[in-house]
C-alpha cells in the first residue's frame, strides 16, 4: 500500500461525471490474469494512470552511526490522448511527483523535501524500455543487476547503488493486490524485498558512507480505492533471520480494518505465501501527536501472526512529512526497530512504516495544494 493511492484519489475527481465514457479509451485496470514480463515490468505503465518506484533503506555509517531513508517517484496519468493529437511539448499528459526522505537517527533529525513536474519539456519523466526514472537531477537509473538512487536538495540527500539479495517478490493472488471488492480495485505489485546498499548519504553538505539494506516497490494501477476508507498502515519488515513481511492495514470510516488488508511473508529462501486480513492483527501501543500538524500517529505497534508476534518502535517521534504542495495532507515515514519471536525464536530487525489519513481522513475529493 502507497502514498501514491492518495494522488489517485485526488486526481480521480478532476473530471466531471459523465453519462457516456470518455474517448479515448480508458487506462488499463489491475485485473487477474495479467502475465509479468521482466524486465519489462519494472519500467514504466503509462497505460495504467498510477505507478510509483518506492525506496526505503536502514544503513550505517563507517561509524555506526544510524540512517534511514526514502525516495520515491510517483507518476499519475491525467489524460489519455494519443500524442498525435496532442504533439505540444507542453501537454501535460503526467504529473510526476518524489519524496525524499534522510532520518538521522542519533540527532534525531528527519529532514524531507519533494519535487512536481510534468513530463513536458523533459522536467521529468519515466521510460517505459529501461529503468530509469527522474524528476529533475533526483533519478532512478540501473546498470547491470544494480539500482542507482541519486537526490540531493540542500546539502541534503543520497547517492545510492543498490542490488538485490533476494529475489523479486509479487504480492497478492499472481501479483494482484486487492484494495477493495469492485473489479480494478487492486493494483500489479512487486518488490525487491531486501537489497544491499552502498553509497553516501549527505547532510549539510558533508558526504557520509553508508552500507546497509534497502526495500524496493514497484506498483502500478488506475483505481485502487474503496469510497469508505479514510487512511492505511503499512509495514516493511527486514528481519536478521532473512525473512521480510510487508503488511498493509485498511482503515475505514469507522476505525475498523477493512477486510482487504493483507501481506506477505518472504522465507529465507525466497519463497513467499500471501498474508490473509484473518491472519494477522496490528494494535497500536503507543500514540505520539505532531507538534507540526497537531495530527496524532500511533508510535508503537505489537503486530501478531500466525508464525509469532513482532513489536515495532519507531527509531524517534517526529518523523513526519508536512505542508507538502503535491499533496493536502500530512503522513508520517519511518525508519524503525522489531524485536519478536517467530516460530519460538527470537528475532530483531529493522524496516519502515507508512501513516495515512491520520491528519484528517482520506476522502475522494483531496486536492493538491495550488
Amino acid at each position: 500500500m502507497r502514498l501514491a493511492i492518495l494522488f489517485l484519489a485526488m486526481f480521480c475527481i478532476a473530471s466531471p461525471v459523465r453519462a457516456e465514457p470518455e474517448i479515448p479509451t480508458p487506462f488499463k485496470q489491475a485485473l487477474p490474469g495479467y502475465s509479468y514480463q521482466f524486465p519489462r515490468d519494472d519500467f514504466s505503465h503509462d497505460e495504467f494512470r498510477i505507478e510509483w518506484w518506492y525506496y526505503t533503506g536502514n544503513l550505517v555509517g563507517e561509524r555506526n552511526q544510524p540512517f534511514g531513508y526514502q525516495l520515491t517517484f510517483f507518476r499519475v496519468g491525467l489524460e489519455k490522448t494519443n500524442p498525435i493529437d496532442n504533439p505540444s511539448s507542453w501537454k501535460i499528459d503526467n504529473i510526476y511527483f518524489a519524496h525524499m526522505t534522510v532520518s538521522d537517527i542519533n540527532n534525531k533529525k528527519f529532514h524531507f523535501f519533494e519535487r512536481i513536474n510534468r513530463r513536458g519539456m523533459k522536467n521529468a519523466g519515466a521510460d517505459s524500455d529501461q529503468l530509469n526514472v527522474w524528476n529533475e537531477d533526483w533519478s532512478l537509473t540501473q546498470k547491470e543487476n544494480s539500482h542507482f538512487l541519486q537526490a540531493l536538495e540542500k546539502g541534503t540527500g543520497l547517492n545510492l547503488k543498490l542490488t538485490a539479495i533476494k529475489k523479486r517478490v509479487l504480492h497478492g493472488k499472481e501479483g494482484i493486490s486487492k484494495k477493495g471488492s469492485g473489479s480494478g480495485n487492486a493494483s500489479h505489485y512487486f518488490s525487491f524485498p531486501r537489497m544491499e546498499t552502498t553509497g553516501n548519504i549527505f547532510l549539510k553538505g558533508e558526504a557520509i558512507p553508508v552500507r546497509g539494506t534497502s526495500w524496493m516497490d514497484h506498483e502500478f494501477s488506475s483505481n485502487q480505492l474503496n469510497k469508505n476508507l479514510v487512511g492505511w498502515d503499512w509495514f516493511s519488515i527486514k528481519l536478521d533471520n532473512q525473512t521480510e513481511i510487508m503488511l498493509y492495514q485498511l482503515r475505514d470510516q469507522s476505525g475498523a480494518k477493512d477486510p482487504h488488508s493483507s501481506g506477505t511473508l518472504i522465507l529465507p529462501d525466497g519463497q513467499s505465501r500471501h498474508i490473509l486480513n484473518s491472519e494477522f492483527s496490528i494494535t497500536a501501543k503507543k500514540f505520539w501527536t505532531s507538534p507540526h500538524t497537531h495530527a496524532t500517529y500511533p508510535a508503537s505497534w505489537t503486530i501478531s501472526l500466525p508464525e509469532g508476534e513482532l513489536n515495532i518502535t519507531p527509531d524517534f517521534s517526529d518523523q513526519e512529512l508536512y505542508n507538502l504542495r503535491s499533496i493536502s495532507s500530512s503522513y508520517w515515514e519511518g525508519s524503525v526497530s522489531i524485536k519478536g519471536k517467530l516460530n519460538g525464536k527470537s528475532v530483531s530487525g529493522k524496516g519502515y512504516v507508512e501513516l495515512v489519513g491520520y491528519q484528517k481522513p482520506l476522502i475522494q475529493g483531496d486536492a493538491l495544494r495550488k
